[in-house]
């Protein structure tokens, strides 16, 4: 067995038969014997010898043991798991391979014996698809799925640290579930309660001393560990593994998508971030960016595909910075090509199969699957992922451009690597390439130091690009970032909630006038299921993401021949492509009536069958 220190590529094998010298056996003793000291895994070097010629492992190899051994470690081995008796075998490079099992626990004990499990899911995206990868695992080792609260034996909170109020529902949260544990440990076997990433990784401490919440804790990139950890949960003993890794992806795990049409699915591409924007928290609950290798991404979109999948969306913290460098041919001295006028606080990268490579390749998995991606940075788009966007049917003309701030004073203050100028002049180049491309931003009001002024620049940043969708938010200081340690967060904070809802004002006014130049248009919607207000209407979303509200009725199927309108009808399912045509909208949604099925996306044979109308912004018939 081996240990790697961290940044060091070298490392000496422990062969059984071996036995340790006495300076190795003093360092695992202190290391046994003196828990509360917190020596950080990644700082422990333990160079173990052998008599035998060294043996050469590679990378893979030495990854997945390490990665094996950490989680080991992480929960307290005994010293007979580090030193091994003397066996009579001698050891080859072969015995190397062999899959680390957590031998102080009995195998059995971490089945899960069909207890139930219960998530419930904060935040973003990301959170999501990491709910799907949780629950793949825990279904591998024996636990059953649960959408009812009082029947679960365990509930896990996937949960966000973005911003304040994120964290303070989850802690009112807890406090719901703990009272209900109590009720039950009277009654029946007690429940289990688990907190699951960013804010497990951010607020460790704090979650397992504050009032005792919680049984487990459960980082991003620990979620393998989620068996073991249950395992010593059921000892009536909290159990916590929140380290971060430099290579997990999770890339050989296959979600179990949950969605009950399932209709839609998220695929994450890569995990981190390395932008390092000083209000955010993400690079430090989420580690720095580290990309799925695109054969096993490409799997899992054909798999879905065969499943049934109608829309993919690909994840990432920073998705469009997406970088491959799994195989050796994709390896080499490019560097990775940026947005014009854009810059980044780290030095350039080199080599890696690109975003626009990965896209390309997704794209023509299945035509007849629309894709989608988020969210990214407005640094990663060079002109062919936007040529590729504009030229890909299934490829949806709908780009997430965070803007944060109109103001370059501000900007340079976040550390965003750009300026009003030149993020202006990305969205009239993506305008320019992505003809009727529909744009959606993030902003945040408040932040250190903004001025008057400053905000006047952002509400007038909003009116002259033009956004469809938004989310706005006040800012929030969260600790380990660069604004934490550099920077005063002196906006007072009815002055963040009065130029917050002025930004909202402004933005739902642009989004309206955006949306009104649909009206006529012909859209492309993917049914997501009844609409809220009336079960005799239906609810969808089109290809710039806004939500799409028409009546429920049997509409078109295809023509029977080219050069005949009459064909048969048939009623509108969940998980149906539609044509709708926009008779009204509003900031928040459009509204129209249903036109036809969707023919596939390859074909345009039925465009001329279509009701004569002019081509407008995010005209959709050619879909037909």
């Amino acid at each position: 067995m081996f240990l790697p220190r961290r940044g060091d590529s070298s490392m000496t094998l422990r062969l059984p038969g071996v036995e340790p010298t006495m300076k190795q056996l003093l360092n695992l003793t202190q290391l046994c014997c003196f828990p509360k000291m917190r020596i950080p895994v990644r700082c422990l070097q333990v160079r173990l010898c052998c008599n035998s010629t060294s043996s050469v492992l590679s990378a893979r190899e030495r990854r997945g043991a390490s990665d094996q051994f950490k989680t080991q470690i992480s929960s307290g081995p005994s010293f007979h798991d580090f030193i091994r008796a003397s066996t009579s075998n001698k050891a080859t490079a072969l015995d190397i391979e062999v899959e680390y099992k957590h031998e102080y626990l009995s195998a059995d004990l971490e089945l899960g014996n069909s207890q139930k499990v219960y998530f419930e899911t904060y935040g973003c995206q990301m959170n999501v698809n990491d709910t799907d990868i949780a629950w793949s695992i825990l279904q591998r080792n024996g636990y059953q799925r649960t959408e009812h609260l009082n029947e679960a034996d365990v509930v896990l909170l996937v949960t966000c640290s973005i911003r304040e109020t994120a964290e303070q529902t989850i802690w009112n949260r807890l406090q719901e579930l703990t009272a209900m544990k109590n009720k039950r440990r009277r009654s029946r076997t007690p429940m289990k309660i688990g907190i699951l990433g960013c804010m497990a990784e951010r607020l460790k401490t704090a979650i397992l001393e504050r009032e005792k919440l919680v049984d487990i804790l459960a980082g991003p990139d620990a979620y393998r560990d989620l068996p073991r950890l249950l395992t010593v949960a059921e000892g009536g003993q909290q159990a916590s593994n929140v380290l971060l890794s430099l290579e997990e992806t999770y890339a050989d795990v296959m979600p179990v998508h949950h969605s009950p049409q399932g209709y839609s699915a998220f695929v994450s591409i890569m995990r981190g971030c390395d932008n390092m924007c000083s209000y955010c928290i993400v690079p430090f609950t989420r580690g720095s960016e580290r990309s799925r290798p695109a054969s096993s991404i490409l799997e899992e979109v054909r798999i879905l595909s065969d499943q049934g999948v109608k829309e993919v969306t690909l994840l990432g913290q920073n998705v469009n910075s997406y970088r491959d460098t799994s195989k050796e041919q994709f390896c080499g001295a490019i560097p990775t090509k940026l947005s014009r006028g854009f810059k980044t606080v780290y030095r350039p990268k080199l080599g890696g199969m690109r975003f626009s490579d990965l896209l390309d390749g997704v794209s023509q998995v299945d035509p007849n699957m629309r894709i989608r991606f988020t969210s990214p940075h407005p640094k990663d788009f060079p002109d062919e992922v936007l040529h590729l966007i504009a030229e890909r049917e299934n490829i949806c003309k709908q780009i997430h451009l965070p803007a944060q701030s109109g103001s370059s004073q501000v900007l340079k203050a976040m550390r965003r690597g750009y300026t009003r100028e030149s993020y202006l002049e990305l969205v009239r180049n993506i305008k320019n390439i992505i003809q009727g491309v529909s744009l959606s931003s993030d902003f945040i009001s408040g932040f250190c130091g903004e001025t008057e002024e400053d905000h006047q620049q952002t509400l007038s940043l909003i009116r002259e690009v033009g956004y469809n969708i938004g989310f706005l938010f006040a800012y929030s200081m969260r600790k380990k970032t660069h604004a934490f340690h550099n920077l005063k967060d002196d906006v007072p904070a009815d002055v963040k909630q009065r130029r917050l809802e002025e930004c909202i004002a402004v933005f739902r006014q642009e989004a309206a006038r955006v949306n009104a130049t649909l009206i006529g248009s012909t859209q492309l919607v993917l049914v997501e299921g009844e609409s809220k207000r009336s079960a005799k209407e239906l609810r969808g979303r089109a290809d710039s993401n806004m939500r799409v509200i028409f009546p429920r009725e049997d509409v078109a199927v295809h023509p029977a021949s080219e050069s005949s309108c009459e064909s048969n009808t048939a009623a509108i399912n969940v998980g149906d492509y539609v044509l709708v045509k926009i008779m009204s909208a509003t900031s928040q949604s459009l509204r129209g009536h249903a036109v036809c099925h969707k023919l596939p996306l390859k074909s345009s044979k039925y465009d001329e069958h279509l009701p004569s109308q002019p081509r407008l912004p995010h005209d959709l018939d050619r879909h037909c």
